[in-house]
């Protein structure tokens, strides 16, 4: 970028101050707002669960306002990451301000949960004079500065000069980083965004040649130790892969996730014999796993599982069924989570396993004694298919007993939530920038009236705030990326990473979809994909509800108390 488009490093400077200080004063404010939550929640010392479902507006409301500040905080510590580097362009700038005023806007006058729940700061609890006193000049200089037309025509003008780049603004990541996201982007472009609206429209599974191929660029085995086979490499290179190939197609993305959820259950909760055993082939994608949890009417609600498996000699027998199984047809192991103890009730008596079975075809999905199952027809994130599995005395070999540890299940998994939530959250990004690729191309080359759709305002404005919220997620689920790889507890930031990417990738969609007017509700168009795409964000790998509810219980742990 040449000298001229930079911001003058005082003005840098000047943003800087105004941005911190606006993140203290809403630090702040979340003290007392969590305050006010903690008088509703808590009852005899405890967050009584019956009072937390009667205020749900007020603790979910708790959650987005944590999430905001979080996300604030982050985009300000990437301004000044960018400005220590001299990385601080002009785009960089613009979102940054772009970023603050409106979520600074949007946090003193509704916050969207979802398009149709706004939640306010009375909501919480919080008074006039409370919400006032947060209200500071630096709040106030940053919204009415900072969300202008001429900055979001700027931004727009900019991104446009920039498609086909990898991003729209810089990641904040070092050259190691963006050159494994250039490599993931060339395979991409290459193998999966030609065919992708191919695959989509005709339900057909991702070729078995891309996933050869994916599996020699290391994806499966991307953070598994070296030693068991893998590249040993952090979840900020699990977020630049997920991000980059879910930009292509959140189906390919998401093939990452079965690899690495059931490589950290391993890696946790494994034996010494289970890890040489299994950890080198999910590596080398020789061995396809995928995660058999959910039952039918349990939902998130893990603890109501009812699938068994009884002990009959060297095996278990597993009898139950399973739903919302991803990939399970070509898979080769399932980590399986069933109740070995009937007389413990909750999480206490289950267990995992890695169940063994057969690869099937859509002829014969299931060639395997005492396990049938039925697809589920869904509107989008296909290419790995769903499936309903019904198990009868199945059987499972007793060494396949993970950490040959007996109602363990739940805390095997409950380690791998933080991991995956931070890669869902990265798919999103992934998702949400592929819609604003979209939405930027159609609305350059789209003539109406006369010119381009992006010379108008209405148009315009949605691509730069789309912009801006890419880039918020995006260094949000970073930093809890990079939280994990520190060995620090990140289950807080990863749920945050995760409810925000859900939101402004549904958004994203969304916007672009509107851009590209009645073409966007024809099939023809990839637009109609990416919507189909980024719904199933807000509810799977906990729904944006069960996230809200999640991350308020952990804020009041250590929030409110003074």
């Amino acid at each position: 970028m040449s000298t001229a488009a930079m911001p003058a490093p005082d003005n840098n400077r000047d943003l800087l101050e105004l941005t911190e200080q606006a993140v203290g004063d809403l630090d702040r404010l979340l003290d007392v707002a969590a305050r006010h939550v903690r008088e509703k929640v808590i009852v005899d010392g405890r967050v009584s669960s019956a009072a937390m479902e009667r205020e749900q507006r007020a603790a979910h409301g708790l959650a987005w306002l944590a999430t905001y500040v979080a996300s604030l905080r982050q985009l300000h510590n990437y301004a000044a990451r960018l400005t220590d580097s001299g990385a601080f362009g002009e785009l960089e700038e613009r979102l940054v301000r772009l970023g603050f005023a409106e979520y600074l806007a949007q946090t003193f006058g509704g916050i969207p949960m979802n398009q149709g729940e706004i939640v306010r700061l009375p909501d919480l609890g919080l008074t006039e004079q409370e919400i006032e006193r947060a209200k500071t000049a630096a709040v106030n200089d940053l919204i009415a500065s900072g969300n202008t037309p001429e900055i979001r025509r700027r931004i727009a003008g900019l991104i446009r000069h920039k498609a086909g780049e990898s991003i729209f603004g810089a990641s904040g990541l070092d050259e190691t980083m963006e050159q494994i996201r250039n490599e993931m982007r060339r395979f991409a472009e290459d193998n999966v965004t030609p065919y992708a609206h191919e695959w989509h429209l005709e339900n057909a599974y991702i070729p078995m040649d891309v996933v050869t191929q994916m599996a020699e660029l290391g994806v499966f085995g991307l953070t598994i130790p070296e030693e068991y086979g893998g590249l040993g490499l952090g979840k900020e290179a699990m977020c630049v892969v997920s991000e980059e190939l879910s930009r292509a197609y959140i189906g390919v993305g998401s093939l990452g996730t079965r690899s690495e959820i059931a490589a950290e259950l391993i890696l946790c909760g494994g034996t010494e014999e289970q890890k040489q055993k299994w950890l080198p082939k999910i590596a080398s994608g020789e061995t396809l796993p995928t995660a058999v949890f959910t039952e039918p009417n349990t939902g998130s609600d893990l603890a109501s599982l009812k699938t068994r498996a009884i002990k009959d000699g060297d095996i278990w027998k597993i009898s139950g069924n399973k739903t919302w199984i991803t990939h399970p047809v070509r898979a080769d192991v399932m980590t399986l989570l069933a109740r070995t103890n009937p007389d413990e009730t909750g999480y206490k008596g289950l267990s995992m396993f890695l169940a063994e079975k057969p690869r099937g075809s859509d002829e014969d999905p299931f060639p395997a004694k005492g396990m049938t199952g039925g697809e589920i027809e869904v509107l989008g994130y296909r290419g790995m298919k769903e499936y309903e599995i019904a198990f009868d005395d199945f059987e499972v070999s007793s060494e396949n007993l993970l950490g040959q540890a007996e109602g363990q299940g739940f805390k095997q998994l409950m380690q791998t939530f933080e991991g995956a939530r931070i890669q869902t959250a990265a798919r999103a990004i992934g998702v949400a920038q592929s819609a604003l690729d979209l939405g930027l191309k159609y609305a350059e080359d789209r003539i109406q009236f006369g010119k381009s759709l992006i010379e108008f305002p209405r148009v315009s404005d949605k691509l730069a705030l789309m912009a801006a919220e890419v880039m918020i997620a995006r260094q949000l689920t970073y930093f809890s990326a990079w939280e994990k790889d520190s060995g620090r507890r990140c289950d807080l930031e990863a749920g945050m990473a995760k409810l925000l990417g859900a939101r402004v990738a549904w958004a994203a969609a969304d916007n672009a979809l509107q851009i590209h007017g009645g073409n966007g509700f024809a099939l023809e168009y990839p637009v109609s994909r990416v919507l189909c795409d980024a719904r199933i964000l807000n509810i799977f790998e906990g729904a944006a509800e069960i996230q809200a509810q999640v991350i308020t219980r952990r804020l009041l742990e250590t929030r409110g108390l003074n």
